[in-house]
């Protein structure tokens, strides 16, 4: 028998033991129209969640020849097609703007992941002076709206040549400090008891970092980097601000372009939104595993 095998027998064995335990302490399964009622609520709450996505996607498979106004409104197109996607890229070079937001995007991962990192290591395990000060600060830093420091960061931007460039749209979002508090977060979970094992075998400040703390805390990376990937590729006002040269155009203004003054094809707009999304559904896939594992980051694993 295969080790998969032998691991998929012993956790259908793990839960039936719960199972047995939860109802001989008195635990009992609820009523059907309970279980009925919560059904239809997350039928609700899918339907208000994944139900625009359908809706573009269905739009943006849909011919010049459908109805895309029509009452009922028909989901499943009958005759699907791309030329909307290609008529996108005919329109405006939507490759080069959406290379452009995946440079931002990148860059704003990997400076997140590492800064949000280090600060929150720092935050959470070292010992300074105003170190309460300085977690008391990254809340406040939450709480201030971005149109209201937007303008100063425009100024200053313009003020160090920035403006029109990439690294103007990538600088004020490089170190969230939302992230900044996920992270010391995660650290604060693990136990102080590995990490005075490490002491003991002679490991330094920075070894206990790399070797110890943040392997232990890959979800939290994980969610670190969807958040930072996500803002940055949403991003509308920031990049409309500071850009002004149709090349360093990212994806979320370049689109903008399909909203014609005196004409507007829902199909097109429609398209260019599938592509756009797209990136954002293929990342989380590829890191849901971790994302999910971030929730009880910093436990011990027996």
């Amino acid at each position: 028998m295969s080790a998969g095998a032998v691991d998929a027998k012993r956790g259908a064995r793990r839960r039936r033991s719960v199972k047995d335990k939860f109802l001989a302490e008195g635990g009992r399964r609820p009523p059907v129209w309970q279980l009925a009622l919560r059904y239809l609520l997350l039928l609700a709450v899918f339907a208000l969640m994944v139900g625009p996505f359908l809706w573009q996607l269905s739009t943006s498979l849909k011919g010049p020849g459908e109805d895309i106004y029509g009452y009922p409104p028909q989901l499943l197109p009958s005759d699907p097609t791309f030329a909307n996607y290609a008529k996108v890229a005919d329109l405006i070079p939507v490759w080069d703007f959406a290379l452009n937001s995946l440079r931002v995007a990148l860059a704003n991962v990997l400076t997140n992941c590492v800064g949000a990192a280090l600060a929150g290591y720092a935050l959470a395990r070292l010992r300074f002076r105003g170190r309460k000060f300085a977690a008391v600060a990254f809340v406040m830093a939450m709480l201030v709206p971005v149109e209201s420091i937007i303008i100063a960061q425009f100024m200053t931007m313009r003020d160090l040549q920035l403006n029109n460039t990439l690294t103007g749209v990538l600088l004020p979002a490089c170190i969230g400090a939302l992230n900044v508090l996920l992270m010391r977060n995660a650290f604060s979970n693990i136990p102080y008891e590995i990490e005075e094992a490490a002491f003991v075998d002679g490991a330094n400040a920075w070894q206990r970092f790399t070797k110890v703390a943040l392997p232990a805390v890959k979800g939290t990376l994980a969610v670190v980097a969807i958040f930072a990937f996500m803002g940055a590729w949403d991003d509308f006002l920031w990049p409309l601000i500071v850009l002004s040269d149709q090349s360093n155009f990212t994806l979320t203004i370049g689109l903008n372009y399909l909203h014609g003054t005196f004409a507007n094809d829902q199909r097109l707009v429609a398209a260019g939104t599938i592509i756009a999304v797209a990136p954002l559904i293929v990342l989380f896939a590829c890191l849901q595993r971790y994302f999910f594992r971030g929730v009880g980051e910093g436990a011990v694993k027996g």
